[in-house]
């Protein structure tokens, strides 16, 4: 192997131009902390090896090629967006709240905006035009409008999604929302503080730290695992984390509070609360919702809501990597496939609720300084039947006479997969929190129906329905972009029912980090227009 060594930034450049795309400073750096590439140090500066770092690329070149033998040459690889790093696609409100099943908001950009290149020939929308997303979820759609000058409208059936994407989409009094989401943080901490015993929590954590330190070092066993080292994960994993609890078996029966004077009823909480939250983390949430209950101000209190939400999200008692997909409750440490570690689980939500307060407010900051003057309007409702126009009438009348005028510009949205989520199910501790209620009776596709032949004519006729019904308010040479994995070749019978055209099809690699099953597969973006009679 060469001895040529490079530094962060010269490694940056070297694969710019290995590559022929973007390779930027904090992709390497990505690199060196999944432990893809090693890192050393020469004259007190980090670097890598040349001959590493090219082939770690090969092999992603090779990736490519493989891909497109499989999915074929159609395969737009610019359009898995995979030189990105996180920060890039969750960028400021597009991570207030986690959303299972989202797009990013660069694929949305792509089609939305003006520029063209080999694959996009033709700009399909310009600033002031309307965009329908039917199929709203966490309103990414309606956010990268926002960014582009584009007027949008989003449709729900889930009325907590209806919340998230109001949140992003919403005008505040950004002191007063610092101010009072501080105040009501930090009052939570001090309940907490009064009540809960710190101490259990804090020596745990040390135990941990010390023995991942010996049999779980970071970035080696990562990288370990990566070359083949370490042949069963699995297997090592729950070996060290038996011994770990046999060593600390005596210390695992101290836990408790200081003073149950102030402990919040807990036979008001639901079954789902009381099963997958521990009793430290409910009383916190709850001491939360009780000062959340006097705040006046709506909009306010929406984004604080939010906050709590995703608190609660990352403080149920399950593992890292199930937090999208509950499976078992997690009471005790355990292998942690996410972090190639022992973790725990999260025993209060303190640490959680004071980072997400302050990432809340300054992400609410970021997107206010971008967003144009347009109009964001939401609708809580289903696409197969709702009425568009009179609901804008009703939210915002001078943006009714605007779309009256001119009617939607064009369509871009995702559907449920078939078979794939239960919508609802993935926030029930939201839903359970908050006392929203539910309608999961309305999901097209659901999870619980799979995906057998019933469950596809089903979800035909349903998606079919939200098009013709949506087509009433569209221009008739409008655009509409359906993102769609569609392995099942389900969409050119739903635009010939919805009486769509299919114009064109961009097909894109799906490159998820995070699962198991890293088979290739593509997502189809359907370009439609209305069949003119």
């Amino acid at each position: 192997m060469s001895q040529e060594l490079l530094s962060i930034k010269e490694a940056s450049e070297w694969a710019t131009k290995f590559l022929g795309r973007p390779v930027t400073i904090s992709n390497i750096q990505y690199l060196i902390q999944y432990a893809k590439v090693a890192k050393t140090f020469y004259k007190n500066n980090t670097t890598i090896n040349v001959d590493e770092l090219k082939n770690y690329y090969e092999r992603d070149i090779k990736k490519e090629e493989e891909w497109k033998k499989r999915l074929g040459k159609d395969l737009n690889w610019g359009l898995s967006f995979g030189h990105l790093k996180e920060s890039d696609t969750t960028k400021h409100v597009h991570r207030l709240h986690p959303y299972k099943g989202k797009f990013i908001p660069q694929l949305v950009e792509y089609f939305l905006d003006p520029h063209l290149n080999t694959f996009k020939k033709e700009v399909f929308f310009k600033s002031g035009n309307i965009i329908l997303d039917p199929f709203m979820g966490s309103g990414t759609t309606l956010v990268q409008c926002s960014e582009l000058g584009l007027h949008s409208i989003g449709i729900d059936v889930s009325d907590f999604n209806c919340l998230i994407s109001e949140v992003k989409v919403g005008e505040y009094d950004l002191s007063m929302l610092d101010k009072k989401a501080r105040d009501i943080c930090f009052k939570t901490v001090e309940f907490s503080q009064e009540v809960f015993d710190d101490s259990f929590d804090e020596q745990l954590k040390e135990r941990l730290n010390e023995f991942n330190k010996k049999y779980f070092p970071n970035p080696e066993f990562k990288k370990n695992i990566w070359k083949g080292i370490v042949s069963n994960e699995e297997q090592y994993g729950e070996e060290k984390l038996k011994q770990f609890l046999k060593e600390n078996e005596e210390f695992f029966e101290k836990n408790g509070t200081k003073d149950k004077s102030n402990l919040l009823n807990e036979k008001e909480m639901s079954n789902f609360l009381n099963k997958w939250f521990s009793k430290r983390v409910k009383q916190e949430l709850f001491y939360y919702i009780k000062l959340l209950r006097k705040v006046e101000d709506e909009n306010l209190m929406n984004v604080l809501r939010i906050i709590l939400s995703r608190t609660a999200r990352s403080c149920r008692a399950t593992t890292h990597s199930d937090l999208a997909t509950l499976t078992e409750p997690q009471t005790c440490p355990y292998y942690c496939r996410k972090h190639k570690k022992l973790c725990t689980p999260i025993n209060s939500i303190i640490k959680h609720l004071i980072r997400y307060t302050y990432d809340t407010v300054k992400r609410i900051d970021e997107f206010s300084k971008l967003k144009k003057n347009v109009s964001s309007e939401i609708i809580h409702g289903d696409s197969r039947e709702v009425n568009i126009f009179e609901e804008i009438k009703n939210k915002n009348p001078e943006f009714y006479n605007l779309l009256t005028a001119k009617k939607i510009d064009g369509v871009f949205t995702s559907p449920p997969y078939v078979g794939q989520i239960n919508y609802h199910e993935q926030h029930a501790y939201a839903y359970e929190l908050f006392s929203i209620p539910r309608e999961d009776n309305k999901e097209i596709g659901p999870l619980s129906k799979g995906q057998g032949q019933k469950a596809k004519d089903e979800y035909v006729e349903g998606i079919s329905k939200v098009f013709i019904n949506i087509s009433k308010f569209i221009k008739d040479d409008g655009d509409l972009f359906i993102v769609a994995n569609d392995k099942y070749n389900l969409y050119p019978l739903i635009a010939e029912k919805s009486g769509l055209k299919i114009i064109e099809q961009f097909k894109r690699p799906v490159l998820n980090r995070t699962e198991r099953d890293r088979q290739p597969y593509a997502e189809i973006i359907f370009h439609m227009r209305k069949m003119q009679h």
